[in-house]
């Protein structure tokens, strides 16, 4: 892929997603004594990182920041150096490597993973640039590296390598396979994936003696050091968005409304459907939303939530907004009044924020779905990280789903009397290109009716 492929309306990306990383470096410096950080970096990156790893509480606010800072930086090199055009699923990984990386990836034990990736694209004899999103994304079971190269008593250093390896040389055509599956009604596409990538590794190698457990590290009173700070990064995108990026306010607004009309059903790209102002303003509202929910439910803000919330901000480039995501946070929310746990607790929280990979099953089939689908998944997903050991940092990913395959078709046969087909997009071809597109009917509906 050469440069005369770059769109020049997104050339300026690539540096604001620099400033992000930088910004997050300096906060992180900001918050903590900056003497203290290499010890803190230490911490982290020595620490096995299986759910749920709290970068604050293991090292602090300071130098979980300042990882973020250090993943988000070789993220956007990677992703800029492969030439990977600037396109709406840029955002998500961006959004997911520097939110994960407050609560299990850190700057050391996502290399191997990278590297098994970039050896299949050696292997296919094809430029890394179109698998790059791919290994970025697949550090979800980095968890399994630092685990195997750092547990006392079984595994070893150049043992977590291999197997980081092997996993990032997997990842790319089973993505792929998965993404087709889920017929586009589940966002996390990946750490689905990555969910029966660790369904197999877990067993087998506690079936050589390991003993993975899952955890439970989470900080707790942050909310005044991390609220302002985050409410002021996003009023400062939704600003962005009305006033710095060359449109006049209502027009920008105008196509915040339209983005609300889509279903956010993928491939729902909407950097290429609507381009910057409506999508800085998407992100805006949506940060704010999973905040406000999380300390609504007396939840905490701390290294897992906000890296929740900025995984929402990171989809809301590719398929989440407000109509479609709020329904299904009410299902959790719902959930929680009427089943034996309670909304604040740790896992909770997460499924607060990260059942909106299920947001297009509300954005395509209304509301009421959406409600289901998070009633249902604030269920599954307790129960889905524990088989993995936590290992897949990406669990709502997984458990989403598996809820999104069983619920579309039951949707389909028996509420709209259509017939089930699979989404035939390919996955990868969603990474390479950035040229405008026109947004899809939300309500259109390719399946064939029965009969």
């Amino acid at each position: 892929m050469d440069s005369s492929n770059l769109h020049s309306r997104y050339e300026i990306m690539y540096p604001i997603l620099l400033g992000y990383a930088v910004l997050l470096l300096i906060a992180g410096l900001l918050m903590g004594d900056p003497r203290q950080a290499l010890d803190g970096l230490s911490k982290i990156v020595l620490t096995e990182d299986a759910l749920i790893t709290d970068y604050v509480l293991v090292a602090g606010p300071g130098p979980a920041l300042i990882n973020s800072g250090l993943v988000t930086l070789i993220s956007v090199f990677i992703l800029h150096s492969s030439r990977i055009p600037f396109n709406g699923m840029t955002s998500v990984v961006i959004g997911l490597m520097s939110g994960f990386s407050l609560f299990g990836k850190n700057f050391v034990n996502i290399w191997p993973i990278l590297f098994g990736t970039w050896l299949y694209a050696k292997s296919r004899k094809e430029p890394f640039g179109k698998y790059a999103p791919i290994g970025l994304m697949a550090t979800a079971l980095a968890p399994v590296v630092s685990y195997i190269a750092l547990d006392n008593g079984w595994g070893t250093l150049e043992a977590g390598i291999l197997v980081g390896v092997v996993i990032g040389f997997l990842m790319p055509s089973l993505s792929a396979y998965t993404y087709k599956v889920q017929n586009g009604m589940n966002l996390y596409n990946v750490g689905f994936a990555c969910g029966l990538v660790a369904f197999i590794c877990v067993p087998l190698i506690s079936s050589m003696g390991a003993d993975p457990t899952v955890h439970y590290r989470w900080a707790k009173g942050y909310d005044i050091l991390f609220a302002p700070a985050l409410a002021i990064f996003c009023i400062g995108l939704i600003f962005s968005g009305l006033f710095l990026c060359h449109k006049p306010v209502w027009a920008a607004w105008a196509g915040y409304r339209r983005l609300l009309q889509t279903s956010g059903r993928a491939p729902s790209d909407y950097v290429r459907m609507f381009g910057a102002a409506p999508v800085l303003i998407n992100t805006g509202v949506n940060g704010l939303i999973g905040m406000t929910f999380i300390l609504c439910v007396g939840g905490d803000l701390n290294g897992p939530t906000i890296g929740g919330i900025l995984t929402i901000m990171g989809f809301s480039s590719f398929g989440k907004h407000a109509g479609n995501i709020i329904p299904v946070m009410a299902g959790v929310f719902l959930g929680g009044v009427v089943m034996h746990w309670s909304l604040s607790d740790s896992a909770v929280q997460l499924a607060c924020l990260f059942c909106t990979t299920l947001a297009p099953i509300s954005g395509y089939f209304g509301w009421p779905y959406g409600i289901l689908a998070g009633f249902l998944h604030s269920s599954v997903v307790l129960y889905t990280g524990s088989p993995v050991a936590g290992m897949n940092l990406y669990n709502n990913g997984f458990s989403g789903g598996l809820v999104a395959i069983v619920l579309y078709p039951t949707i389909i046969a028996v509420a709209r009397r259509r017939k089930p087909t699979l989404q035939d997009e390919d996955y990868l071809d969603l990474l390479e290109n950035d040229s405008p597109v026109t947004p899809p009917d939300p309500a259109a509906i390719q399946e064939e009716r029965d009969g």
